[in-house]
């Protein structure tokens, strides 16, 4: 599967993509198979998707095209989109769609996810639906992807997110074993996550739901446009 790439920018951020491909470079092999085990929660957020009848969902941060597969199995009405800065995880995704026979459904993009041009990159503008699993707690800047996302609905579109949480609620030598196992990842939980989507989501006039799950190990989100 061929993706669309935008000319390199100041603002593409290079130096996140190099870093991003060196991480995934042989990682992306093995990602789905050892992931399953600790990034909870992804199934629930696309079963919460709820997309409406030949609706468009877009997911930022889509890595090896596992969510997007699922949610397009999920949903076979609905055309799907994926953004990632990682050249290496798009090319496992492309191979992954192609295999599935889901490439006249689902369209890639190399981009960053805290400043896209949609229109661009899939010629489309607005969409239903847009999710983030698991990937803001990997971008630098991530509460700019949060404004990018809510920009990129249509009118009646929701926002889902899951990540990590907190952990409150878990044992302190787990929270430490996880973080720094995760550190090593360039993956760090954004503790401020609540309260920066609450913070949008009283801007746009939106609907705020958040859920806590298993004990504060990951959190899960949504946030819908008013009519």
């Amino acid at each position: 599967m061929s993706t669309t790439e935008l000319p390199a920018s100041p603002e593409f951020k290079a130096n996140h993509a190099e870093l991003m491909d060196g991480v995934y470079r042989w990682q992306r092999h093995i990602y789905d198979l050892t992931r399953k085990y600790y990034l909870l929660g992804r199934d629930r957020l696309i079963d919460g998707l709820e997309v409406p009848q030949d609706g468009t969902v877009l997911e930022l941060g889509c890595g090896t095209g596992r969510n997007i597969i699922l949610a397009a199995r999920r949903y076979p009405d609905a055309r799907f989109f994926g953004l990632d800065i990682s050249a290496e995880m798009l090319e496992t995704a492309g191979k992954a769609i192609d295999r599935e026979g889901l490439s006249g459904r689902v369209t890639l993009a190399r981009g960053d996810a805290t400043d896209f041009d949609a229109e661009a990159l899939y010629g489309i503008e607005r969409f239903d639906r847009v999710f983030v699993s698991y990937s803001l707690s990997m971008i630098p800047g991530w509460e700019k992807t949060v404004s990018a996302a809510l920009a990129a609905l249509s009118a009646n579109g929701s926002l889902h997110i899951v990540d990590f949480g907190r952990q409150e609620g878990l044992p302190g030598w787990f929270r430490t074993l996880l973080r720094g196992w995760l550190k090593k990842f360039h993956v760090t939980p954004r503790e401020s996550l609540r309260e920066v989507l609450e913070s949008e989501s009283r801007r746009t006039g939106a609907t705020f739901r958040f859920r806590t799950l298993y004990r504060g190990y990951a959190w899960l989100a949504m946030i819908k446009i008013a009519s």
